[in-house]
């Protein structure tokens, strides 16, 4: 089956698809990725929307909507993500498209990457094995190692839509500075659900992760995961949660991304 063909963006969010992604959704993932970018932000949902976005004064909390805000999303407690909303993502109905379609926000001034947004099907999934991404350097990047970490690395460059589902590679729109407790804990058993799913139903699922900037931090604090089933609108696959950048045991500084945590002792 030939792949869904890919054309990067041009300093917007611009579907890669054949046929296109509607104009109003390409829109609303823009302002989503924006938003998100900026503060712990949250986007459109099957809900009516404030007029705009209020910052709470002195709490650095971010009102998008009268029922929903930063203040939602609860301290990290020893598990690597937590159900938001219901566990139902903030898609609007005309989201839902069977069109394959893929999307990344480009960098921003901090060359931070915005949300990341695709139908996953099986059109777009690779047929061939990953390459090298080493030479993506995202923002917050460190190579740093400590004791008691799965291969000892800190960080990994974490995909913002896993490379098993799209295909995507060393992509510096779809790369974060992720811990690896993130990568292979939090972002990658939401994926293998995704995966599964589309392998074994050949349906299609919409997919964004958005990564979560604090103010002017180089290292996202989290990623919002969302991803539906469109053939029946979430009944077999609803995904919403919130996924904590953080590595049990390591101090990290998200302004930076310099971290603190045990020795690692070569051996």
């Amino acid at each position: 089956m030939p792949r869904a063909e890919k054309k990067n963006g041009a300093g917007r969010f611009t579907p890669r698809a054949r046929g296109g992604l509607p104009e109003k959704t390409v829109r609303t993932a823009a302002v989503f990725a924006v938003v998100l970018a900026a503060v712990f932000g949250m986007a459109a949902c099957r809900r009516p929307a404030a007029d705009s976005a209020e910052t709470v004064s002195g709490t650095g909390e971010v009102q998008i909507y009268e029922s929903f805000s930063t203040a939602d999303i609860p301290a990290y407690s020893g598990e690597p993500s937590v159900t938001v909303n219901g566990d139902v993502p903030f898609f609007l109905e005309e989201d839902l498209t069977a069109d394959p379609f893929e999307s990344y926000a480009a960098l921003d001034e901090l060359g931070r990457c915005g949300a990341a947004f695709a139908n996953i099907c099986r059109e777009i999934m690779p047929e061939e094995e990953r390459g090298p991404i080493g030479e993506v350097r995202p923002s917050g990047w460190h190579t740093v190692k400590y004791a008691g970490i799965d291969k000892h690395y800190l960080y990994n460059r974490c995909h913002l839509i896993g490379y098993q589902l799209s295909g995507e590679n060393a992509n510096p729109e779809n790369l974060i500075t992720g811990t690896r407790y993130l990568n292979i804990e939090g972002m990658l058993p939401l994926e293998n659900m995704v995966c599964s799913y589309v392998r074994q139903k050949g349906g299609h699922v919409l997919y964004r992760a958005t990564p979560v900037f604090e103010g002017d931090n180089l290292l996202a604090s989290g990623v919002l995961i969302e991803a539906e089933s469109v053939e029946d609108k979430g009944a077999s696959l609803s995904i919403c949660r919130y996924c904590y950048n953080v590595q049990p045991g390591v101090t990290i500084d998200y302004a930076t991304g310099e971290s603190e945590g045990p020795p690692y002792q070569e051996e």
